[in-house]
Formats: structure tokens, C-alpha cells, sequence
């Protein structure tokens, strides 16, 4: 992971992170000032970070929030202090409310991003000073701390090209901590057509079919805030018993995410959370998706029943079935 240290300073008043990356300093900078790059690490999962204003320049102010899957929302914004390229940048951090004011109760921090090389590729050392020790109680209390980690720590799929750092690597399943898993696969079409095949009952038929040997014979979906969807699957020789889920739609922000509980249909147990997100570059799409469950218990009984392989067998029908068509 690119974080390599995350530490508080009560006596300087500073919060400071570092983290090394495989590539030079220009384009971890180019990362940071491009705003739909930083878009795509500067929140944690879950909370993805988008940036309305982005005026990269002394005095100039950038503009952003990032929503729960949900619904819960953060603000924020910078004033941009000092620029030197490519070596870092500082701004002025400052939550704010919904119509774009400082948010009462809540401290303004100024933060410094500086760029160095490292190891033959680049070291990031952001360093945020604070006005007080009760504004730096208060920030690390509300989680700054894991959450930057996880944040910076998904910059190595923004710096390397979406091919490489897929290539060959198909549907890859990530442990977050006992309640989430990040699944990813690039799929070589583009995001619209992906995100029609996720939600038009037509085309998930054609591809969201698992192993081989089974159909999706029921496929309803309102893909609307509040809306419900329910798919049912059956064996092709019989013989072995259906099964299905169903759920509610909590977010709908097409074509880029959707959030999705999830349940077992005719049962009573927990709903997992998904949190799918798509992401388009140079034709191909990044299929992200953040599954929360219940406890430990049950995310590992879920990954043992072959979860991942299932849904590999069903993304290259995606792309075979519906993108290339």
C-alpha cells in the first residue's frame, strides 16, 4: 500500500502523511491538480469526492463533497495559498455547508502537499497544521486518520494507465476490514453501455448468469431512488433448486454510481450494502464495487461459496454478449 506512515504531532499541532509511489514526480502531481483524477482517490471508499470548482491558482478556491452510499453528505473547500510546480502546493481546508459557507463548530486547517523523488518514483508528504489541539482531537476523532489512508492508498489505479493496472488480472477481490470487500474489472466498453447492462432487465439477462449452466429467468429493476429490483436464477437440467435477491435502491447517480441493498430472497437475514461505481477511461470502463456486510461471520461465508468466480464468468459475458455487440 502506497501510505507508508500516518502520524500526530500534539506539541506542533500537525497531522502528517507520507506514502511512496511507482512513478514520477510529475504524475503523482498531475493526480493532485487534474480534479477528475483527485476525484477518484480524494475520498475514501465509499465517500467518493466530487469536485464542482477547482480554480488552481494562488488565491483561487476549489469546491467539493462526497456522499455515503447512504446519502450522507460531507462538504468542503479549499483556498489555494501557494502553487510550485511540480514540487507541491498548499491550501486552506475548510468544511463547509450546504450552501457553501463554513460549517460552525468545525476548525479550518492548512494543509501543505509536497512532492519529492524517492526510491526511483515519488514520495507524497501532506502535512496539515492546526490552530489547536482541541481542533486536532477533533479531527482525528471523526477519522481522518483511516480515512486519508484509504483514500491516498487507492492513488496506484489512478497513476498507472486503466489498462495496465488491469491487464490480466480479471475480477480481483479485495479485504478492506471484516466488513468490506472491493471487487474490481475492467470491462473494454464504454461506461454508458455498462451502465444500461446493470440496469436494463434485456441485456442483464444476456450476461448476469454466473456458472455455467444457469439463467436469469426474472430480472425486474426500478432503478430509481426508493425503487426495488428483484432477479431470480434457475439450473438449465433441473434439479437443482433456484435462488434469488432482491433490494432497494438507495442512490442513483447514472452513469457513474449506484448503491443497492442486498438480501436473500424468502429470508429474513441481513442485507449487504453494494456500492457500484464506474469509471471511463480512453474506452474502457473500471467497474468498482464496495460490498458492506453485516459482520466477519458473514462476509466470509459469502467469499467461500466461489462469489468472485461467479462473477467472472458473468463479466466476460458482459463483455462478449452485450459490449461487443
Amino acid at each position: 500500500m502506497p501510505v507508508t506512515a500516518v502520524t500526530t504531532d500534539p506539541e506542533n499541532l500537525t497531522l502528517t502523511l507520507v506514502a511512496d509511489f511507482a512513478a514520477p514526480v510529475e504524475r503523482v502531481w498531475k493526480a493532485f491538480t487534474d480534479p477528475r483524477q483527485l476525484e477518484r482517490f480524494w475520498g475514501p471508499p465509499g465517500w467518493p469526492a466530487i469536485f464542482t470548482d477547482f480554480e488552481f491558482t494562488p488565491g483561487g478556491s476549489a469546491k467539493y463533497h462526497m456522499t455515503s452510499p447512504k446519502g450522507e453528505s460531507s462538504r468542503g473547500g479549499w483556498e489555494f495559498l501557494e502553487i510550485d510546480p511540480p514540487r507541491g502546493f498548499s491550501v486552506l481546508d475548510t468544511f463547509l455547508d450546504e450552501d457553501g459557507a463554513p460549517l460552525d463548530g468545525f476548525p479550518s486547517m492548512r494543509m501543505v502537499f509536497g512532492f519529492e523523488s524517492a526510491d526511483g518514483g515519488s514520495r507524497l508528504t501532506n502535512t496539515t497544521y492546526f490552530t489547536s489541539a482541541e481542533a486536532l482531537e477533533q479531527t482525528v476523532a471523526m477519522g481522518a486518520v483511516e480515512g486519508s489512508t484509504l483514500a491516498i492508498n487507492q492513488l496506484d489505479a489512478v497513476l498507472q494507465d486503466l489498462r495496465d493496472y488491469a491487464l490480466g488480472k480479471g475480477t480481483r477481490t479485495e479485504l478492506l476490514d471484516d466488513t468490506h470487500v472491493r471487487i474490481t474489472r475492467l470491462i473494454e466498453g464504454p461506461r454508458d453501455l455498462v451502465w444500461r447492462a446493470h440496469h436494463e432487465p434485456e441485456l442483464l439477462k444476456k450476461w448476469m448468469l454466473g456458472p455455467d449452466g444457469w439463467q436469469l429467468t426474472v430480472a425486474e429493476v426500478d432503478a430509481r431512488p426508493g425503487g426495488t429490483y428483484r432477479y431470480h436464477w434457475e439450473h438449465d437440467g433441473g434439479g437443482r433448486e433456484g435462488f434469488g435477491f432482491e433490494g432497494e435502491s438507495l442512490l442513483v447517480d447514472a452513469p457513474r454510481r449506484s448503491v443497492t441493498t442486498e438480501r436473500m430472497s424468502g429470508t429474513d437475514g441481513p442485507s449487504t450494502l453494494n456500492d457500484l461505481s464506474l469509471y471511463e477511461e480512453d474506452g474502457a470502463t473500471l467497474i468498482t464495487l464496495l460490498i458492506e456486510y453485516p459482520d466477519k461471520e458473514t462476509r466470509d461465508m459469502i467469499l467461500a461459496t466461489g462469489m468472485a468466480d461467479g462473477m467472472e464468468a458473468s463479466y466476460a459475458r458482459l463483455e462478449s454478449a452485450v459490449i461487443s455487440v
